[in-house]
């Protein structure tokens, strides 16, 4: 009997290998794919011109490939997402592990995390119908579809994942460490702030590392909202284009094989190296907080 576990065991955790082997493949195969088409681009411009270069113009008589403004759109729609959407997040995380009754707890959880599987299209639609209209006439712009129309949407999108798992992260910290710091004579803001949240904050910079990911990486929303001019933004209020969303509107007039080809696939690259680099970053931060119970 002994015997058939060992070996049903010995299948599992093979198959298991197998799958996780062919996962990585794919992956591989994808980034081959991406770099054996950006690359070709870099034939034509050079990569200093083209990762600093402040005019996108691939359609015009003489094509210019400069992504600069779609990287600083990208990265300036990802920095007001996270300021808007990390402190409302763990707001709502605290209050529920620490605060709230369980009868709350066990309705606005499941509304949270339900929340998050509204499709990205229906909160663009949103952020096109009723908060443009509202930012164009309160605060008397030319247009509501801008940086922080689709910086909103997007925090919209990035609460309900980073608070669910902070949530479980915050609730997670043995009861030991809460009893302790009552029996010290903290009252219960000191613990929560000086005790449990950097107790959780391995887990919690795992929340906003999902977060943030689905942040950078998400297309529609942005294409939707966000204005479409591949310009340096001059305020939160200007319309701009961001990596993800510039790739989605320009890749089915790019021929194929062509300079304009070749350099959306090329913003593909760049958009996967800042991707990888704030993982690396991520997971750095996830491992120096992690609790560690003596």
């Amino acid at each position: 009997m002994r015997h058939k576990s060992v070996i049903y065991d010995t299948i599992i955790e093979n198959t298991f290998l197998v799958i996780g082997l062919v996962c990585l493949f794919f992956l591989f195969l994808i980034m081959f794919f991406l770099f054996r088409e950006g690359i070709p681009i870099f034939k034509t411009v050079g990569v200093f011109d083209f990762i600093l270069g402040d005019s996108w113009y691939p359609t015009s008589e003489v094509p210019r490939f400069g992504v600069f403004p779609l990287i600083v759109a990208s990265i300036a729609v990802t920095l007001l997402a996270s300021v808007i959407a990390v402190p409302f997040s763990l707001a709502i995380a605290i209050y529920l592990s620490e605060l709230a009754r369980p009868t709350v707890r066990e309705v606005v959880k499941p509304t949270i995390e339900i929340i998050a599987s509204i499709p990205s299209v229906i909160i663009g639609f949103f952020g096109m119908v009723v908060v443009a209209p509202l930012l164009q006439e309160h605060f008397d712009i030319d247009t509501g579809l801008n940086l922080f129309n689709a910086a909103v949407m997007l925090a919209f999108m990035a609460i309900p994942t980073i608070a669910s798992i902070s949530e479980d992260a915050i609730s997670s910290v043995p009861v030991s460490l809460k009893e302790a710091s009552y029996a010290l004579g903290a009252n219960r803001w000191q613990t929560i702030f000086h005790i449990i949240v950097p107790a959780a904050l391995s887990g919690i910079w795992t929340a906003i590392i999902l977060g943030i990911s689905r942040v950078i990486g998400e297309t529609m929303v942005v294409l939707m909202v966000a204005g479409g001019a591949a310009v340096l933004p001059g305020s939160i209020f200007s319309p701009v284009r961001p990596l993800t969303s510039n790739i989605a509107a320009e890749m089915a007039e790019a021929p194929v094989g062509g300079e304009h080809y070749h350099a959306l696939f090329a913003i593909g690259i760049i958009l996967f190296i800042i991707t990888f680099c704030f993982n690396i970053v991520a997971d750095y931060l996830s491992n120096k907080y992690k609790f560690k119970e003596n």
